[in-house]
């Protein structure tokens, strides 16, 4: 059976010590996954590094470049619609960090094709499962995750998962382009709409590990976007009707 077209998009910015051996890492998994690489004009030259390799992977392997940062979320749209543009199955989004492992990204495609419209690599799914986080981040999260379920009342165990795989059919029907919230609350709307379009969302249990090079793009503007945004997201959806409609 032929592996459906399966595409991964990865937001970049200073990912030099990272991204070669990502790239390499995801072209050599069992299963055959192309790469959207979306640069914020890194002034490290990630992107220089990016196009020798396209030399590589011509037709695996391809480039969006920003004129700088503009935010996790747009950089996600921008690579959405760029693959329904080019008619994928089944897109997936990663970090380049090695924060979310490769290998994983078969089982979040695994779970989309025994029929998920979402799978999520969760880390709250079965216990605590980070790796090299101190405890106060930790807490963080998993409070935090409490905190959106509360809010919203969806039964996701890890609302601000970023590593996750969606059937086409989930991002033809949202309304990209009124997807509000830019930074990592993103990760939060993203997932609120999908539930509220009634999609069946899967959660496969994964392991984050920390970076290990480079530096963290963590900031205490993340957490503040998502305590007001989730409450100003729940409020408009009183007044949104949400009928799966695929748009052309």
């Amino acid at each position: 059976m032929e592996t459906p077209k399966t595409l991964v998009i990865i937001p970049t910015y200073n990912e030099k010590e990272n991204i070669e051996k990502m790239i390499h890492t995801v072209f050599s998994l069992s299963k055959p996954f192309n790469l959207l690489i979306i640069d914020d004009n890194s002034p490290d030259g990630t992107s220089t590094i990016i196009k020798e390799l396209q030399k590589a992977y011509p037709e695996q392997l391809h480039l969006i470049e920003r004129s700088g940062k503009l935010g996790l979320g747009t950089a996600y749209i921008a690579g959405f619609k760029w693959a329904l543009e080019n008619d994928y199955e089944y897109i997936c989004e990663m970090d380049a960090d090695f924060s979310h492992n490769p290998e994983d990204l078969i089982r979040l495609q695994e779970a989309c094709i025994n029929g998920a419209d979402l799978a999520i690599g969760s880390r709250y799914i079965s216990g605590v499962n980070v790796v090299n986080w101190p405890i106060g981040r930790v807490l963080m999260s998993y409070y935090a995750s409490w905190y959106v379920r509360f809010i919203t009342g969806m039964s996701i165990r890890d609302t601000t998962a970023g590593f996750k795989c969606y059937s086409k059919k989930v991002l033809q029907t949202i309304d990209l382009d009124k997807i509000k919230l830019k930074g990592y609350a993103f990760q939060i709307e993203m997932k609120f709409t999908t539930w509220k379009y009634g999609f069946k969302i899967v959660e496969v249990p994964i392991i984050f590990t920390e970076r290990q090079e480079g530096a963290s793009k963590m900031s205490g503007g993340i957490f503040n976007e998502a305590v007001w945004g989730v409450i100003k997201m729940k409020f408009r959806s009183f007044f949104k009707k949400y009928k799966q409609e695929i748009k052309s």
